[in-house]
């Protein structure tokens, strides 16, 4: 099990990210957004810039944490950008040296059931884009789309049936989701045997869902990353901090990236990632 950060949850200025990231011995970091600029609009000059900086710090890119699919059902235009936006996340993970891209099921509206068909129909197209350049989708439970449970991920994943499709599991999103489980252990035993990829943030409820500094919310943190080890998982624990000292909005959670998300991100992360470093080596003994 190794360790990441999300670079915008610290700063949108990738040498203070990497500075952090590099100060509590992470191995990689995740893209999102950088320099301002969101992951699917990187220019080829940034992407070399990105690359070198952390080849000198010896950090690795895990995965390409692209907003592919945030976007509405029905509205073929936007799925169109979005399959072009996947194309470029691929390249750019290639570039940086990680085959797995981040995906959703398109903005939620209701529940899931009656538009199950559509939903499946329309995400579809991204599996050949995927297939065609060995790329691994990685579908995160977000609670503001229709992938939003441990539950309706699973689903999608049997009923579309292609191995390039694998779960990125974000256990604090299942706090949000209406009809999510427990996140550790009842939710994330639907995705184990899919899950290539982890997502760290904490919540509480008080009563309605309100993210806070890892350890200081309702995810059972020590279960399941003592899950993960003790069962040789062996990808990423990416430190996606959403907690604030002034809190972020909803829209900023939902649509993350740029300066006002990344504001204060230097200080909490540093937080999240003490205790979260402490976990590791507390279950690690």
């Amino acid at each position: 099990m190794k360790l990441a950060v999300f670079t915008d949850e610290v700063s949108q200025d990738l040498d203070t990210a990497i500075g952090l990231a590099v100060r509590y011995g992470c191995q990689a970091v995740e893209i999102r957004s950088v320099w301002n600029t969101p992951v699917q609009h990187l220019s080829s000059e940034q992407v070399r810039r990105l690359r070198e900086a952390l080849e000198r710090s010896n950090l690795r890119c895990c995965a390409i944490a692209s907003p592919v699919f945030k976007c509405e059902l029905d509205d073929p235009e936007a799925q169109r950008e979005h399959l072009e936006f996947l194309r470029r996340c691929i390249h750019i993970g290639q570039e940086l040296g990680t085959n797995i891209v981040r995906i959703f099921a398109f903005w939620r509206h209701g529940p899931s059931e009656p538009v199950w068909d559509r939903i499946k129909e329309q995400f579809a197209p991204a599996i050949p884009v995927a297939e065609e350049h060995g790329a691994i989708l990685g579908m995160e439970n977000e609670a503001s789309t229709y992938s939003g449970t441990a539950a309706e991920v699973r689903r999608l994943i049997e009923e579309l049936k292609s191995p390039v499709l694998k779960v990125v599991w974000d256990p604090c999103n299942e706090v949000y989701a209406q009809g999510g489980l427990t996140p550790y252990p009842d939710a994330y035993r639907l995705v184990e045997p899919w899950t290539v990829h982890v997502h760290v943030k904490d919540a509480k409820r008080d009563p309605e869902p309100d993210v806070v500094c890892v350890g200081e919310g309702v995810v059972d943190w020590h279960g399941q990353l003592g899950d993960l080890q003790s069962k040789g998982y062996d990808g990423y624990v990416s430190l996606e901090t959403h907690w604030r000292p002034v809190a972020l909005t909803e829209e900023q959670m939902n649509r993350p990236g740029g300066a006002a998300f990344s504001d204060a991100g230097e200080y909490a992360s540093d937080l999240c990632m003490k205790n979260l470093v402490a976990m590791l080596a507390e279950i690690k003994q």
